[in-house]
């Protein structure tokens, strides 16, 4: 059932919300902390705008910095302030944005809620969101109702059905644009497959297939002092632990299903112009044994290890599929408590041929050989997308081969001329909610879910805007 935003406010209002934030690190040049662990009065916002976009950050973690650096790539761009409670990411997020040669931003510290100081305090034009996956909806429903007009939440934005309904309700009520930061969404072979659909080479489209296939053992475990596990390294998990370790790893303990979805389900979703004349309408899972944790800390630590009496929940192996309003199937698949190399096992298949970026395979009835694979680099250089073919030098040292700086740009030129978000509140959910509705038919041992339709209807009429 749909969430009343009467409701959700009440809810909102009763909770309390916190930051990936940090204690202020020492003194960091003439920087500018405001300590919200002792009351703070009401501030008026600065409001001096000097004619460039105005950007906030919460959490000041790695993947933050890969923000800082396109946005300050970017012309006519300057960080207002950044937020966060653990002094070590802090420090290092200010010691970067020092390298850029720019003004220090204020620092927003000392309790989990001091996110809301900066929101209430400061004027932006954009808000971006790179905390724990636990505080991305708290975060960006403040924001949106702080009076925010951009809002960007880093991936998966939401862990639940009432979360993404929250995206949804707010954004709506408050008019202010959600914009989920799937950077693969941007990945140069992503956006040619989507020409090549657009175009019409693989005909009517069928059936999708992606995922998140990637062996994150050492990222869940991570000591700080190895980003894979070396001789004697640390098995460490939980507060003592460094980065995503300090919390992704919970995720595996407590919850059975696709806890990771966007990556692989956006870029398919784009072809499928899901919230665009299409739409998820229901879905199953089933999920493996959970295997690959424990084997992984026995392997490192031995049986007397503490971690080997842990029950891990997730199932290393789930498998997802979808079925959608227009015919259409997707096979999502999550794995990333397995030996294996990288893959997001994306397959776009229509009824006059298909692509598969594992072994990067391409076949175009008529055009092809009959039952031959042809590269796919060939067709993708034909079918480059714009944006790739007019910003690859700029993009070439960005994060992630290039996508991040694409994404970043994409996002800014929407905020700059006032166009609806690239990846908007109503893909934000339906993306996110593979997680729950995964989770629910896992448990239920694979029954079919129904998939809430986050546009009321709107996806009907409403036309593809993403990448045009």
């Amino acid at each position: 059932m749909e969430n009343t935003r009467r409701s959700f406010l009440k809810k909102v209002s009763a909770a309390g919300v916190g930051a990936a934030g940090l204690a202020v690190a020492g003194n960091v040049g003439a920087t500018s902390v405001v300590d919200a662990s002792a009351p703070q009065p009401k501030q008026k916002k600065q409001g001096a705008n000097d004619g460039k976009l105005r950007f906030g950050f919460i959490g000041t973690g790695s993947r933050c910095k890969e923000h800082i650096n396109n946005v300050l790539a970017i012309p006519e761009n300057r960080i207002v302030a950044i937020c966060d409670t653990q002094q070590g990411p802090l420090q290092s997020t200010l010691q970067h944005i020092a390298k850029f040669n720019v003004p220090e931003p204020k620092v927003y510290t000392g309790s989990e809620r001091a996110f809301e100081q900066m929101l209430n305090n400061e004027e932006f034009d954009c808000v971006i969101i790179a905390s724990p996956w636990e505080w991305h909806v708290p975060m960006s429903v403040a924001a949106m109702k702080a009076g925010v007009p951009y809002v960007g939440v880093e991936v998966s934005a939401a862990n639940s059905l009432e979360e993404c309904w929250d995206l949804v309700n707010v954004s709506e009520a408050t008019g202010s644009q959600l914009n989920i930061m799937e950077n693969v969404c941007y990945r140069r072979d992503c956006m040619a497959a989507l020409n090549m659909v657009r175009q019409g080479l693989f005909g009517e489209l069928l059936h999708g297939g992606c995922g998140y296939q990637h062996d994150l053992r050492d990222v869940k475990f991570n000591d700080g002092k190895h980003y894979t596990y070396q001789p004697g390294g640390e098995l460490r998990m939980g507060p003592t632990a460094y980065a995503e370790a300090q919390w992704r790893t919970q995720h595996s303990i407590k919850r059975n299903g696709d806890v990771y979805p966007t990556h692989g389900i956006g870029p398919v979703a784009n072809c499928m112009d899901i919230n665009h004349g299409n739409r998820f309408i229901s879905l199953t899972a089933m999920a493996t044994q959970a295997r690959g944790l424990h084997k992984f800390i026995v392997d490192k630590g031995g049986r007397d290890h503490p971690y080997a009496k842990v029950q891990f929940n997730l199932g290393d192996i789930v498998t997802s599929m979808i079925k959608c309003a227009n015919g259409q199937t997707i096979i999502v698949t999550h794995d990333t408590n397995s030996p294996r190399p990288y893959s997001l096992g994306f397959r776009v298949q229509g009824t006059e041929g298909l692509w598969m970026n594992d072994g990067n395979h391409v076949y175009v009835e008529g055009q092809s050989k009959p039952h031959r694979w042809d590269d796919s680099d060939e067709w993708f250089k034909k079918y480059d997308h714009k944006l790739w073919s007019d910003l690859e030098a700029k993009a070439r040292e960005a994060g992630h081969g290039g996508m991040d700086y694409i994404m970043m740009y994409d996002f800014i030129d929407a905020i700059r001329n006032k166009k609806p978000a690239p990846m908007d509140c109503y893909d934000a959910a339906a993306w996110s909610a593979i997680s729950a509705l995964s989770e629910m038919s896992v448990a239920r041992g694979g029954a079919l879910v129904d998939f809430p339709d986050f546009t009321r209807g709107q996806w009907i009429h409403r036309q593809p805007k993403f990448a045009l």
